[in-house]
């Protein structure tokens, strides 16, 4: 049995009891002591506010209430109402069950809401004040984007409606009792499949209306193309805005979406927009006389900044809507008096609400929007807004998950809940702080957060994990993050940045990996693990690197151009660019936005940039963690750079998550497992004090010399 892989697993076993002993891993599945620190256990305890729905008179807020179920390894939503004032915050709907998107109708006196504790999802309504409960709808499948008419006579909604193929060929009818293979799956259309779905069953999403107090659903669209997203109604009630793309081959047109109206009575389109290029989230002035709207004109680059545009309502006069950023516009709502609209923004890693007056005049609202992510650090959030101008949004803090808070736009914001006060109110949590540094590449300012372990010494010195955001057109932040809490309670300094391609500093910052990337994002970097390393508290021969997705694609990379890290952890990335565009579920993108044409005509294009050109290079520990469900970087991609590491006998580990799509987290249980991975890996690579390796010394990163031009891999 003493084989390198059984020597290995001992090993990885070992790392893993390590590792749980500093995070307080349970025994026999009781809890182990509060040591006051997080705990991989904590994870099944954490809520977070989502989705918070002021009422109309301003007065109350429904929001969904997120926990995780311990028993199913399911999280579960149930909704909660609190005063603006803070008082009588109690369940609204609470139980094992799980309810979402909640709507209080014009009034205020109802709410909507949809719930599958009854079987399949379905609509409800809710008297306030009695409690009475009406089931609406009888649907067999899931609706979405639930929105009230100004009349409360009509609920509107989206759903999915399939629709009936002949099949290529018809065998013969099986004989009675034979027991034939399933059979075959016949592909004609461009996307298959999608992460998080799976292969995709043929049809369209539609719209539709339901009365409020209940009877059979209406369908509004009609044709072989999909209505989905926010959808806002005319004053009158008489007819509903939305977005969708309806064009001849828009299959290979992924982004060009136009803004519509729907008559309710007949179902007779009116387009309202035409430009190429995005259009959508429109929202209907209180008077009905104007639409604002997002979009921008598609010049094919890999970031582009989504600005707020105005027109009439019949669609005349479309103009862009100053506000003086050079930030994405995003989630709009207009203030009641229908002079202004109060928008989400992203800024230096930082999640606001903006409003702008018809003049162009903007203000800031609020900050600290966020939290909802409860893995990374990632920008997110939402909010809704009262007639008496009072918003309702989520709010965190890099020690806290997403809770609900107000503003009456001018002044202060108010928390009103603290959900997790009495799982880490006692708890020591990690502290981030923000830092600047230089790029060595062309001395660019970049940003990123240090996070230091709970208890820290400031005069001792740690390992420090560098860890890298995905998308690339994403943006970390001060956010709440549980992955970087576990870290950092296992004993890990982390490093985590905002490189060049990051969003909310603007659109040429973002396009400086247009048709580059991974680009200089290496530089940017590495420079900021040096400059961490100059303040003093880092062991700079205990270095790690991991990051999943567009993080994962620089880690590989990271890995291929220096030996500075002891052990990296590459999730979920894209090794390979001409086999990631060609099997991706979103395939009709990348090529065309990523890469200035197919693989098979730029291939010099994409070979310089896949991780994979520089796996000759590559000699550290490297373990590859991805789902076996993920369609966006599918797991073929961590298979290429495995075997590849594995060839040239480099140490190498591939852990398979069963079930996991791209989002890899989405069962508690597989958030911890992820984690606990992570540290063992590095826990097991971590230099002691009488080892010597003098190719891993402090200071600036090593490059490797590669049989490569290094000027073609930068």
């Amino acid at each position: 049995m003493n084989t390198p892989h059984y020597r290995f697993a001992v090993a990885l076993l070992f790392a893993l009891s390590h590792a749980g002993a500093a995070l307080a891993v349970e025994k026999d599945g009781e809890p182990a002591p509060d040591t006051g620190k997080f705990t991989y256990r904590d994870v099944f305890e954490l809520e977070v506010v989502k989705d918070p729905q002021i009422s109309p008179d301003g007065k109350r807020i429904v929001y969904v209430r997120g926990s995780m179920d311990i028993m199913k390894d399911q999280p579960r939503t149930n909704l909660w109402i609190v005063n603006t004032d803070g008082a009588e915050h109690r369940p609204l709907l609470s139980s094992r069950q799980s309810y979402s998107s909640p709507r209080w109708s014009p009034d205020g006196e109802r709410l909507a809401y949809i719930s599958g504790a009854e079987g399949t999802p379905q609509l409800y309504v809710r008297w306030m004040d009695t409690g009475q409960t009406a089931l609406i709808t009888n649907l067999t499948r899931p609706p979405d984007s639930l929105t009230w008419s100004p009349d409360g006579r009509w609920l509107a909604f989206t759903m999915f409606v399939p629709k009936e193929k002949e099949p290529l060929a018809k065998p013969p009818a099986k004989p009675e009792g034979a027991d034939w293979a399933p059979p075959v799956k016949v592909i004609d259309t461009m996307i298959y499949r999608a992460d998080g779905q799976g292969f995709l069953e043929s049809g369209f999403t539609h719209i539709f209306v339901v009365p409020t107090e209940g009877g059979t659903p209406r369908q509004l669209t009609q044709g072989d193309f999909d209505h989905g997203g926010a959808l806002s109604w005319m004053p009158d009630s008489g007819r509903i805005v939305f977005s969708a793309n309806r064009a001849p081959g828009w299959e290979y047109d992924p982004v060009d979406s136009e803004i519509f109206s729907v008559a309710v009575d007949t179902g007779e389109l009116q387009p309202l927009t035409s430009r190429n290029g995005p259009d959508y989230g429109a929202k209907v002035s209180p008077d009905g006389r104007a639409v604002a709207y997002v979009g921008f004109d598609d010049r094919e680059q890999g970031y582009q900044v989504s600005h707020l545009y105005r027109m009439n309502a019949d669609g005349s006069g479309a103009h862009e809507w100053p506000t003086g950023l050079d930030r994405d516009v995003d989630s709009i709502a207009w203030d009641s008096a229908g002079r202004g609209v109060y928008f989400l923004y992203d800024d230096l890693g930082v999640r606001k609400i903006g409003h702008v007056d018809l003049n162009g005049r903007m203000r800031v609202v609020a900050e600290g929007v966020g939290g909802v992510d409860l893995g990374r650090p990632y920008t997110s959030g939402g909010f809704t807004v009262a007639r008496n101008g009072t918003l309702a949004f989520t709010v965190n803090t890099p020690q806290r998950p997403a809770d609900v808070a107000i503003t009456g736009g001018r002044g202060q914001a108010r928390q009103l809940t603290r959900l997790n006060e009495d799982l880490l109110g006692h708890k020591i949590l990690a502290d981030v702080r923000r830092i600047a540094w230089k790029s060595s590449h062309d001395g660019r300012e970049i940003e990123g957060w240090v996070v230091t372990p709970p208890d820290f010494d400031p005069q001792k010195k740690y390992p420090l994990i560098l860890e890298i955001h995905g998308g690339p057109f994403a943006a970390y932040g001060p956010n709440y993050s549980t992955e970087i809490q576990l870290f950092a309670a296992a004993g890990y300094m982390v490093l985590y940045a905002n490189p060049r391609g990051s969003t909310s500093y603007g659109e040429e910052f973002g396009n400086l990996i247009h048709h580059d990337y991974p680009g200089n994002d290496y530089d940017d970097l590495m420079s900021g693990v040096d400059a961490v390393i100059a303040e003093g508290n880092v062991d700079a021969d205990n270095l790690f690197v991991t990051g999943g997705s567009g993080g994962g694609v620089l880690t590989a990379w990271i890995i291929g151009r220096t030996n500075r890290f002891r052990a990296a952890v590459v999730a979920k990335p894209v090794i390979n660019w001409t086999s990631f565009v060609l099997t991706a579920d979103v395939t009709n993108f990348f090529y065309k936005y990523w890469f200035p044409d197919f693989p098979w005509e730029r291939q010099d294009q994409y070979w310089r940039r896949s991780p994979l050109s520089l796996a000759g290079n590559v000699s550290t520990p490297t373990m590859l963690l991805t789902g076996e469900s993920d369609y966006r970087t599918p797991i073929s991609e961590s298979e290429q750079f495995y075997q590849a590491l594995k060839l040239r006998k480099v140490e190498t580990v591939m852990v398979r998550v069963p079930g996991a799509s791209h989002e890899l987290v989405g069962r508690p249980s597989n958030m911890i497992a992820k984690v606990a991975n992570i540290i063992a890996w590095f826990d097991k690579h971590k230099k002691q004090e009488s080892e010597n390796f003098s190719h891993l010394e402090s200071g600036k990163a090593e490059r490797i010399p590669s049989h490569h031009d290094d000027s073609r891999n930068r």
